[in-house]
């Protein structure tokens, strides 16, 4: 099976290149001390991400990741979140190890590349190009790009239409469910990695085609069609 020929390679973003957790846990409590509300410890909100930022807003709000707060509430904290996350949004927030080398690594291969991800525009291409990382990405698809994210598999199925090949022929790293079920769906292959966040799930539960230690290691794992 390994090594998977593939000819595109695409990658999330929040748990598998960059620790994000800490900036979004402090944008998270900074709007609930201002909505009077209580805060959250980190490991909670690292729980929270994957779903967009919508989601984790309202899981921020009801303490319950399926919890949806009223309506007046979450209309109100949504400009809050997002002006205190962009006040914070690069203090804390780094690639994982492996992750520069990794890419540098897949970029040298010749490998067609796409970053995906379920954060908005407005954060995502600042991020990237504050970590050096916009340069080895063809296509930056964001939660926002497109009428679907992940875990539906249309970005996936619309980076394969933009670099015109098959789904067979593209691998998915990721860190969570959602780029499982996206890869499922979509026909990609997948690799996860397991120091990411997936919602404080089990990363060895999930159905990939192999647990990889950082994007680095990951390339040994492919080849190019």
């Amino acid at each position: 099976m390994f090594p998977i020929p593939v000819k595109a390679v695409m990658v999330d973003l929040d748990g598998t290149m960059l620790d994000t957790a800490d900036d979004l846990a402090a944008a998270a409590n900074a709007m609930l001390r201002e909505l009077g509300l209580p805060e959250r410890s980190t490991e909670q909100v690292k729980s929270y991400i994957g779903k967009g930022l919508v989601r984790l807003v309202k899981r921020c709000l009801t303490g319950d990741p399926d919890g949806e707060p009223e309506v007046d509430l979450l209309e109100r904290a949504m400009p809050v979140y997002e002006r205190n996350y962009a006040a914070v949004l690069q203090h804390r927030t780094r690639p994982y190890p492996g992750v520069t080398d990794g890419l540098q690594a897949l970029h040298q291969a010749g490998y067609r590349m796409a970053c995906i991800t379920n954060k908005g525009e407005k954060f995502t291409l600042p991020l990237l190009e504050a970590t050096g990382l916009r340069g080895y990405f063809e296509l930056v698809l964001c939660g926002d790009t497109l009428p679907r994210r992940k875990p539906d598999p249309l970005p996936l199925l619309h980076a394969c239409e933009q670099f015109g090949i098959a789904p067979p022929d593209m691998v998915l790293i990721g860190d969570s469910l959602n780029d499982v079920q996206a890869a499922r769906a979509a026909g990609c292959h997948v690799l996860c990695v397991p120091y990411g966040y997936n919602e404080g799930g089990d990363v060895r539960e999930l159905d990939c085609d192999a647990i990889v230690p950082t994007i680095f290691e990951a390339v040994r794992l492919i080849r190019k069609a």
